[in-house]
């Protein structure tokens, strides 16, 4: 079994993972406890399900924010569950009722059930998804529940009631599907022990009400979520008789996929069924199977226990709607039990001890079909690759495809997910912001801002898409507007670390307004203490007020949190070239572009360094380096103009300063150094004309003036 999952420990953290694992605070550490019991709202899969976040703050001390042990504590979880199970089963077929069937083949018709059920595709979700370890993890203390109430009939001991009610207990901790579990012991204890309810509770009435008791903490903690989890689940999340019709629809599919694992589906989103005509195929099959499972009920009982199973457990997912998921096939991680069940006693009523190994073969051939789902999370991108080609009206199956795009750095085909999300759902302020994202990398920020700006009309209080709007506006230069839009952000989520790091940023390019600058990044910094990007947004606004120790203190801050952070170790470098300590700064502007090859920023700050060190032939390729990432890099161009008009190189040193000036005609220092040139090569009024431009530039430049004053007093 565990061979067809170990292809999926790899497999990196998606969708609902994101908030749950690298984004939940609750689970960095392990002490008080209460805080690795209690997840935030945000953590909507966690919300109300403490064990669950428990058991990933576990994981989360052994591998932070690596998967594989996450994955690893997932398939664990799911080979007690398949043990738990074939548990049952032996015992079930060896009562009384079962005994002279099955009794004889117990443990092999339990192992083939078991392993069926383990390896079917449709469980690669709760395995290898790894948010959905609250449904494998809760299938574990359902399945424990049941097996140690069945030891606990056998024995007539304490011990094992008092662990039914524990496991039971840990499941309504787990996942709200655990409510079922007393109803289905009762049940079982009707079907193959006590012949009636009435019997079954007049027997172990304690122990029912110790079951029930176990709600208890269950309500609870749904009440602590507001009745609805972060507002995904609940009535009033979903329109309730809509979200009904699409449930006999999803049991149908449930059922397909489970006698026919092809073309599963991660995400099916929101869609509802229209009408009751739409979904009436499914209501009369899906009624047929329920009217079908109480008939044997009362005629069959043990068949109809796997009815009963099977729609018993389907039952909270079903009632009560879901507004982020209207279908999903992790729901059948239990009730497919029923299924294998059918399938393999079935095949051995019909065929004997072949039809062991009829199910041994089918066994065997889910195998590659589970190793073949679980490939397709071994990336975000393929995942949702595959949920569009199969769900293509799903805006947010395309929306997602765009983000894993848009994370491999394939902006053009990100904004075209974006688009055709779009154009199912134009009302998703998320997408519209994340299209904004994908045109501003792209260098469309006008477009970029447009898409900022109608996700906020959509939602005026999205934090997310007006922090984009201020970011891409003070890329832009409208400073006024980016204020605005990070202190917006502010009023509305005063703990957007982000928010006060881009006014920040904004404030320390207008002068008068260093300090006010600095303050808004600290806050950044008291509100998120691991923000790499803070530090060295700080160490920029310090070293423009002239404070350049403490500068380059915030750019080694940024650099122990972030080591790979090319911009925090050039500036660091410059700073120290700037202090004398040349060969230091010159070893930490080299890692800066062995970091980023393409960093034509640190190609020209090294090749200032290697000027400063005397080494020419080295600045002059360094400067080359940095105009061939960036043609137009005005400072480069001077810079390697200046170095060959100093060795003698004057028409090629020329022909670099001209293209300085060209890319900004305001760039004072390009013209001095060409009328410097100029004034090499004996034409004096043309040195004359860019001394003047100089002036016009920087009224007063005392360079300027004396060169001026030089030429006029020359004969």
């Amino acid at each position: 079994m565990f061979a067809g999952y170990l292809n999926g420990l790899r497999a990196p953290f998606v969708f609902d993972d994101i908030t749950a694992i690298p984004e939940n605070p609750s689970i960095r550490h392990l002490w008080p406890l209460w805080g690795a019991l209690h997840a935030p709202p945000e953590a909507t899969t966690m919300g109300g399900r403490p064990l669950a976040n428990l058991s990933l703050a576990l994981n989360y001390a052994v591998s932070g924010t690596d998967p594989w042990s996450y994955h690893l504590a997932n398939i664990a979880v799911h080979a007690l569950a398949a043990l738990a199970l074939l548990g049952i089963v032996r015992r079930t077929l060896l009562s009384p009722c079962l005994r002279e069937r099955f009794g004889r083949d117990a443990l092999p018709l339990g192992f083939a059930i078991a392993l069926l059920w383990a390896l079917h595709p449709m469980q690669a979700e709760s395995v290898t998804y790894v948010v959905q370890r609250v449904e494998s993890l809760v299938g574990l203390f359902y399945l424990l529940t049941l097996y140690c109430s069945i030891r606990a009939t056998a024995s007539g001991g304490l011990g094992w009631s008092a662990l039914a009610v524990s496991s039971c207990l840990a499941g309504m901790c787990t996942k709200e599907v655990m409510a079922t579990a007393p109803v289905l012991v009762l049940v079982y204890d009707r079907t193959f022990i006590a012949g009636s309810f009435r019997e079954a509770l007049r027997a172990r009435r304690g122990f029912y009400l110790c079951l029930a008791a176990t709600w208890l903490p269950l309500a609870a903690f749904v009440a602590a979520s507001g009745f609805s989890r972060g507002g995904s689940a609940g009535f009033g999340s979903a329109p309730v008789a809509a979200y009904w019709l699409t449930q006999f629809r999803a049991v149908a599919l449930y059922l397909r996929h489970a006698l026919w694992p092809s073309g599963l589906v991660f995400d099916y989103g929101v869609g509802l069924v229209g009408s009751p005509m739409e979904a009436a195929p499914a209501v009369v099959l899906v009624a047929a199977l329920a009217v079908g499972a109480a008939a044997a009920a009362r005629l069959r009982p043990a068949a109809g226990f796997l009815g009963a199973w099977f729609f018993i457990i389907l039952a909270p997912s079903s009632a009560v709607p879901v507004a982020t998921q209207t279908m999903a096939e992790h729901r059948m991680y239990l009730p497919l039990a029923a299924v294998a069940a059918a399938f393999v006693l079935l095949a051995y009523r019909l065929a004997g001890r072949r039809g062991l190994v009829l199910a041994a073969a089918a066994a065997l051939a889910l195998f590659p079909l589970t190793r073949a789902r679980n490939a397709v999370f071994g990336s975000a991108l393929s995942l949702w690759a595959d949920t569009v080609e199969k769900v293509p009206g799903s805006a947010r199956a395309h929306n997602n495809l765009g983000l894993a795009l848009f994370r491999a750095g394939r902006d053009a085909e990100a904004i075209a997910q974006y688009k055709a999300s779009l154009a199912i759902e134009p009302g998703d302020q998320g997408t519209h912001s994340n299209l904004g994202n994908a045109l501003d990398r792209a260098g469309r920020t006008a477009e970029a801002i447009e898409q900022y700006e109608a996700a906020v009309r959509i939602q005026p209080d999205f934090a997310p898409a007006l922090y984009n709007l201020g970011r891409a506006l003070y890329g832009q230069g409208q400073f006024d507007r980016a204020i605005a839009s990070f202190e917006a952000v502010i009023r509305i989520q005063p703990d957007y670390a982000e928010a006060y790091d881009g006014l920040g940023k904004v404030l320390a390019g207008i002068p008068g307004r260093g300090d006010e600058a600095q303050s808004r990044i600290r806050q950044a910094l008291r509100l998120k203490p691991v923000f790499p990007e803070a530090h060295y947004d700080l160490g920029v606004a310090l070293a423009a007020a002239g404070r350049p120790a403490e500068a380059a203190a915030e750019y080694e801050q940024a650099l122990q949190q972030r080591p790979d952070y090319p911009e925090a170790s050039n500036n660091l470098g410059v700073i120290l070239c700037a202090s004398g300590r040349v060969q230091e700064g010159m070893s930490r502007i080299e890692a800066a572009v062995r970091m980023n090859p393409d960093y034509a920023k640190g190609h020209f700050d090294l090749g200032n360094a290697l000027a400063q060190a005397g080494r020419v032939s080295e600045a002059v390729a360094e400067f080359q380096e940095a105009l061939r990432v960036d043609p137009s890099m005005a400072e480069a161009n001077n810079n390697l103009g200046m170095i060959l008009c100093r060795s003698g190189h004057v028409p090629e040193g020329l022909s670099h300063i001209e293209a300085a000036i060209r890319s900004r005609p305001d760039f004072a220092p390009a013209h001095f150094i060409r009328g410097l040139a100029l004034l090499q090569t004996g034409r004096r009024l043309e040195a004359a004309d860019e001394f003047g431009k100089v002036l016009e530039l920087r009224p007063n430049d005392p360079s300027a003036l004396k060169m001026l004053e030089m030429i006029r007093s020359s004969p």
